[in-house]
């Protein structure tokens, strides 16, 4: 029986609907890389937290820059300064170290001449010239919100948690994924297929999209083409996932039997065809405790429908909304489809910052064409073809 397809638009809204929040968790510092915050961090110190000299130079009062100055003091960053500046008086002083009290000014070291040990003349002096001071609070003031719940943290963002003294950020759980590989024709990349096998490359491939996420997954191995066998080991993989992908065996072939080895395990399914090309035979449900996602077998397919649904998926279960940015290009060369009845994701690469053409792409099947491919170039439902010169939205990868 024919399963009717859905949009990509109605598919990803149905999985975004569906998630559910997986709860929080304190992480150390040097662990939080890649995950969500939980909740809001508040700084516990002003930032910066004194009057910061931005320069190395002298700090000066501004009434005594046409005199020769007297130096009374080096201050080097991480000490406080041991003397105020009075008439005629300067610091010696470093980038980052505290502003004496008196001064309201730094001289660059270049626009200084110290003819003299101790004593120095100011060699460019202008109204207009800087005070190259940051004031106490300048960035962030105790108590301001410096990191907002929902960020995924990266490594500036890990800057910012050991600036304010964060050092257990309460982080969203990562969901427990299971990667079971369907098909009697697989072996193991470690095994040279012989006759019709062929290596299992599609959940090495989700493996690594999910490390890439931050999260390891637990391979199930490959399940031959047997229903007694591929429901037993659903039933294995969901008493401890959150998440099972599977590849393989979700279309309509006589040898097809994930949705209905899923249907016995108590899963329903949200939907089990995308108008998407690849990723058509695409389904996903849940048994009221783990989730599902039926992936095609070819690994173009499983490639895209992981970037495009499952990862955005993932990220909301982190409490994240993954919202990959659109480029502006130009289409190098005429594009041109025989059927648009469903959306293309298209392979292409950069060949300028502006511009994009479409790599040699053979189909779904064709996995290492993806290792030149840049971005996604999607063209909707009912469009057929783009001239040359055309302006396109793609999607970098």
């Amino acid at each position: 029986m024919s399963t009717s397809s859905i949009t990509y638009d109605e598919a990803y809204q149905r999985m975004m609907d569906a998630a559910r929040f997986l709860g929080a968790q304190s992480v150390d510092l040097a662990d939080s890389l890649g995950r969500i915050l939980a909740q809001d961090v508040r700084s516990d110190i002003d930032l910066p937290p004194f009057r910061k000299s931005a320069m190395d130079g002298f700090a000066c009062r501004r009434a005594d820059l046409a005199q020769e100055l007297s130096v009374i003091e080096t201050i080097p960053a991480g000490r406080m300064p041991s003397m105020s500046i009075g008439p005629g008086q300067c610091a010696r002083i470093m980038t980052g170290a505290p502003v004496p009290q008196g001064a309201d000014c730094v001289v660059m070291v270049e626009h200084a001449s110290e003819d003299v040990p101790g004593r120095v003349r100011i060699t460019q002096i202008t109204a207009s010239m800087p005070d190259n001071i940051s004031p106490q609070g300048e960035d962030v003031r105790t108590g301001d919100i410096v990191l907002h719940q929902g960020e995924l943290i990266t490594a500036a963002q890990i800057a910012v948690l050991a600036a304010v003294g964060c050092v257990t950020p309460m982080v969203g759980k990562q969901p427990r994924v299971s990667i079971l590989a369907t098909g009697s024709e697989l072996v193991e990349p470690s095994d040279r297929p012989n006759g019709a096998r062929i290596r299992n490359s599609n959940s090495h491939q989700i493996c690594a999209q999910l490390k890439a996420m931050g999260i390891t997954a637990r391979y199930e191995g490959i399940i031959a083409d047997d229903p007694a066998a591929l429901a037993a080991a659903i039933h294995k993989a969901a008493a401890g996932s959150d998440v099972i992908l599977l590849s393989g065996g979700v279309s309509e072939g006589d040898y097809d039997y994930v949705p209905d080895a899923l249907r016995a395990n108590g899963f329903a399914f949200g939907f089990e065809s995308v108008a998407m090309q690849p990723g058509r035979p695409t389904l996903f449900g849940d048994n009221g405790s783990t989730w599902c996602c039926g992936l095609p077998g070819n690994p173009v397919s499983t490639f895209v429908v992981f970037e495009i649904l499952i990862k955005p998926f993932l990220y909301r279960l982190m409490g994240h909304t993954w919202q990959k940015q659109l480029v502006k290009a130009q289409l190098t060369t005429a594009f041109k489809r025989r059927k648009a009845d469903r959306q293309a994701a298209i392979p292409v690469r950069f060949t300028a910052p502006d511009q994009v053409t479409p790599i040699d792409y053979h189909g779904s099947a064709h996995i290492t064409a993806m290792t030149q491919c840049d971005a996604l170039l999607f063209v909707p439902i009912g469009q057929d073809s783009i001239a040359q010169g055309g302006v396109v939205y793609v999607r970098p990868l």
